[in-house]
C-alpha cells in the first residue's frame, strides 16, 4: 500500500493482543497501519515514514518513554501529525497533555476511535 493515498496510522501499544486488535480495527476501516511496541520504535517509524498522519498510542509502555511523553515529542517535532491517546487508567492531568489530543479509556468503543481517526486523517 506504500505510495498510495491511503492514510497511514501508527499504532503504539506494548501489549501484543491489544496492538493486534487496534491495528486490525483501523486497517479494516481502510487505513494503512504501522505498528510499534514502544515509544522508541514509534520514533524510529516516524523518522522513516513521512506519510504517517495519525498516531494512536497507549500511555503505559516500557522503555522509559510513556505515551504522554511520546505525544509531546511528536507535537514538538512533527506538529502536523495527529495524536490519539488511550489507557486503562483515568485521563491524565490536563496540564500535561494538550487539550486537542483525544483520550479513550480502555476498553474503548471502536466506533468512537474510528470516528476520531477518520476526522484526523482527513
Amino acid at each position: 500500500m506504500r505510495g498510495t493515498n491511503t492514510p497511514v496510522v501508527l499504532v503504539v501499544e506494548d501489549e501484543p493482543l491489544l496492538r493486534l486488535f487496534a491495528s486490525d480495527m483501523i486497517e479494516e476501516a481502510g487505513f494503512e497501519v504501522l505498528e510499534a511496541s514502544d515509544a522508541s520504535a514509534a520514533l524510529v517509524a516516524l523518522e522513516e515514514r513521512r506519510d504517517i498522519r495519525v498516531v494512536f498510542t497507549d500511555v503505559d509502555m516500557p522503555g522509559g518513554i510513556d505515551g504522554i511523553m511520546l505525544a509531546m515529542r511528536i507535537r514538538n517535532k512533527w506538529p502536523t501529525i495527529q495524536i490519539i491517546i488511550t489507557s486503562g487508567r483515568p485521563w491524565p492531568e490536563e496540564a500535561v497533555v494538550p487539550p486537542d489530543i483525544p483520550f479513550f479509556s480502555k476498553p474503548y468503543r471502536q466506533d468512537r476511535v474510528l470516528d476520531a481517526v477518520r476526522k484526523m486523517a482527513a
